[in-house]
């Protein structure tokens, strides 16, 4: 059991910096005053994919534009992943046939930049 949950939890660390990473990619573009959010989604999703994300199409993924900042404005990129452990839950249910150990969660990451001005 603590070798399969250091397997689980090694797989959701490297999920959720492939996450981070995607929002801060998708916030860097985000702020240059030629950006769209179609193109800041379609930058973040590329990445998860890159990262090996099997569920790269099913996260969320909001772009929220003119954030208060001080001084001037930013942009945040938010990313809501599914993520489901493949080997944690049957193995914890092998052992306590009600557990909930190891059910599916939603991982986020969230990246928040000041925007460029304009030229």
């Amino acid at each position: 059991m603590i070798a399969v949950g250091i397997f689980e939890f090694g797989r959701a660390y490297q999920t959720w910096q492939v996450l981070t990473n995607a929002a801060r990619e998708g916030a860097r573009y985000a702020v240059t005053p030629s950006s769209t959010t179609e193109h800041t989604v379609t930058i973040v999703r590329d990445y998860m994919r890159g990262g090996g994300l099997s569920e790269w199409e099913r996260a969320a993924v909001d772009v929220t534009t003119d954030v208060p900042m001080n001084p001037g404005t930013g942009t945040r990129v938010t990313i809501r992943y599914p993520f489901s452990f493949i080997v944690l839950q049957p193995v914890a249910r092998l052992v306590v046939p009600a557990s909930r150990a190891g059910e599916a969660i939603t991982m986020g990451a969230t990246a928040l930049m000041r925007n460029e001005a304009g030229s």
